[in-house]
């Protein structure tokens, strides 16, 4: 039974909202999942605290929040996240590597090798 650590898409046309789940890799995509760890709002968004003029300077920024107690966890035990989990999971410095979208674990390690 292979479990995945993947986003589950919530919001409205053209507002995308994620949650980041671990479910079971053979359940569809918004099944209810064994746990929620997080989430990812992909719309960039302006700070709102600050003077208009600062606010026009300010960069935009893509929410994310993540319980990285329970990443650690679930990666612990052998939850596979997806490649756009492993992204978000590797800019909150919980996976150490980047894993590029398509390459097989048997390529990664025929270039360890060389």
């Amino acid at each position: 039974m292979v479990v995945r650590i993947r986003l589950s898409r919530f919001g409205n046309k053209h507002q995308p909202f994620y949650n980041i789940v671990v479910a079971q890799a053979r359940s569809a995509r918004d099944s209810k999942p064994l746990e929620v760890i997080g989430t990812f709002n992909p719309v960039p968004q302006r700070p709102t605290n600050l003077s208009d003029e600062e606010a026009r300077r300010a960069r935009a920024y893509k929410e994310v929040s993540l319980d990285r107690s329970r990443a650690k966890y679930w990666i612990g035990v052998g939850a596979q996240p997806s490649d756009s989990v492993w992204r978000l999971m590797s800019l909150a410095g919980i996976v150490r590597e980047s894993k590029k979208a398509g390459e097989s674990k048997k390529a990664t390690e025929e270039k360890a090798q060389e």
